[in-house]
């Protein structure tokens, strides 16, 4: 069985996150995603994120076809654990971490980067809709 890992926010879900649950799940059989706590997307991305909590990003998730299981981490600690723990054959990142540090990926078999699709990203829809106010 062929394990693939992916890891993000996935706040508010576009085509850029199906692509990549799409490209991932076809890199497979087994897919894991492990999403940013709330604590941490407040963290990254200010006090008004994420929209969705982790419960209801955890369980939209999961209703994706070709998704296997979510998993929430709060710390860089906890997902090296959970890369650790999963060892996962393919791990896939954006494209934006190519000449970055990759949290994790050493315990992964092979590092592979999904090519950012610019125009999609839950910060440019966020600023759309308050925009159109």
């Amino acid at each position: 069985m062929k394990k693939v890992f992916v890891n993000g926010t996935f706040d508010i879900l576009h085509l850029g996150h199906m692509e990549l649950i799409s490209t991932a799940s076809n890199s497979g059989d087994y897919l894991m995603l492990a999403i940013d706590s709330d604590r941490r997307v407040s963290e990254k991305k200010g006090p008004q994120r994420p929209i969705h909590d982790q419960n209801t990003r955890s369980n939209m998730l999961m209703y994706i076809k070709g998704v296997n299981e979510v998993k929430i981490f709060d710390t860089d600690e906890d997902l090296i654990n959970i890369v650790k723990e999963y060892e996962p054959d393919i791990m896939i990142v954006g494209s934006d971490y190519r000449n970055a540090k990759v949290i994790g990926s050493e315990y992964a078999k092979q590092l592979n980067f999904f090519e950012r699709i610019e125009e999609y990203s839950s910060t440019k829809i966020i600023k759309n809709i308050v925009n159109r106010r």
